[in-house]
């Protein structure tokens, strides 16, 4: 049995996309930076913060799978305008919701779509644990 801690270095999500041309203009404005690799039908991702080996896949049927979102935890309320504000500069259009009951805690969020309709927030908890309501 291994005993020896492994060192994460980043999580990896991979999408399927329609046309990642398209893709790349959203994710270069949602992370704010340049694709680390492109090729045809691909492009990949290295984010620094957080860390993340974000790739694009080019389907030409897509299927909406499984996903519901993803999302980028930030310490404050703050953060979150912040990061709004760049993604709005960038065109991005941003859909807020603020104080709001989600995943059993009170939170502030912005969210975006990207091309295929994949839903992004950026968020921070005010309040966790809620407790579970009965129905």
């Amino acid at each position: 049995m291994a005993t020896e801690t492994v060192k994460i270095l980043k999580a990896h999500i991979a999408i399927h996309v329609q046309d990642v041309t398209r893709s790349i203009d959203f994710y270069r404005k949602l992370f704010g930076i340049e694709p680390s690799k492109v090729r045809a039908g691909y492009a990949k991702f290295d984010v620094a913060n957080p860390p993340l080996n974000f790739t694009l896949n080019e389907t030409a049927v897509l299927e909406r799978g499984n996903l519901l979102h993803m999302g980028i935890q930030v310490a404050s309320t703050a953060d979150v305008m912040t990061v709004r504000e760049r993604w709005q500069e960038s065109g991005l259009l941003t859909r807020d919701e603020m104080k709001t009951e989600c995943c059993y805690a009170v939170q502030d969020k912005t969210w975006v779509h990207d091309p295929d309709g994949n839903e992004w927030e950026v968020f921070a908890v005010l309040e966790d644990n809620l407790p579970e309501m009965p129905l």
